[in-house]
């Protein structure tokens, strides 16, 4: 299995994006959640484009994915969980649990870092959000990323199946959470009792220092929580916020 996922791992991520891609753009279509202000067909090319540029530079200086890093140390027995002998389950849901903490603490670090927000603040200078706000990050963060996300696969020793799984998840629900949808407030209640919603992570993209400094979660809401970095709504309310950086 896991010599497969990674033959074939660029066909897995790409299917799963672009089937969640046309899912979500047609939700935002049918129940958007704000009005957008900016032309969507140039906010559009200029985040697929940042897309595009960063999936072509991560290929060009990382030729071996997180996936292959994976399967490398679990071959050479590097990593806490090549260490030990767990149910698949057990050990999969662990390894995700423990990846979605390092780039949630990863998200906190770049917001706290002055060199570094330089770079993130990219992700928030868009004036409109939705499922393509999820995917505009500045290259470097991107390389950046990676490389944190290499040192935690040596560290961890997650499976090939795990890091594969948790990318796809990562990639969907930054999709999700950024999307600009409309859900019920009691559903909303009830997943993000677990997970990040739209609603929850939006007011993450607010103008509003101390908004802004809230809701790093991308996966799961529990982070947040147990650090104290959870705003449940903002002040203005999801309609009237303002969203993209504020004034220093």
């Amino acid at each position: 299995m896991d010599s497969f996922i990674q033959t074939h791992e660029p066909v897995i991520r790409l299917t799963a994006f672009f089937a969640i891609f046309a899912a979500m753009a047609l939700w935002e279509l049918r129940a958007p959640r704000r009005v957008l202000t900016v032309s969507k067909p140039r906010r559009w090319s200029a985040n697929l484009g940042l897309v595009a540029l960063n999936t072509l530079l991560l290929r060009l200086v990382f030729p071996v994915a997180a996936v292959g890093l994976s399967a490398t140390a679990a071959g050479r027995g590097w990593g806490l969980l090549n260490q030990v002998t767990l149910p698949a389950g057990v050990e999969l849901g662990l390894a995700i649990v423990a990846l979605d903490l390092v780039i949630w603490a990863q998200h906190v670090f770049f917001h706290a870092v002055p060199v570094l927000w330089r770079l993130h603040r990219v992700h928030h200078a868009d004036l409109d959000y939705d499922l393509t706000t999820g995917a505009r990050f500045h290259p470097i963060e991107i390389l950046l990323s990676m490389l944190i996300k290499f040192a935690a696969i040596l560290v961890l020793g997650p499976s090939v199946v795990a890091v594969i799984l948790f990318e796809v998840i990562l990639n969907a629900m930054a999709m999700f959470n950024h999307g600009n949808v409309h859900l019920p407030e009691r559903l909303d209640r009830r997943l993000r009792r677990l997970l990040v919603t739209p609603d929850m992570h939006r007011v993450h993209h607010s103008v509003a220092a101390d908004e802004a400094n809230s809701n790093f979660g991308f996966n799961l809401s529990l982070w947040d929580r147990l650090f104290g970095t959870y705003r449940d709504q903002p002040r203005g309310g999801h309609a009237g916020m303002t969203l993209g950086i504020g004034r220093a």
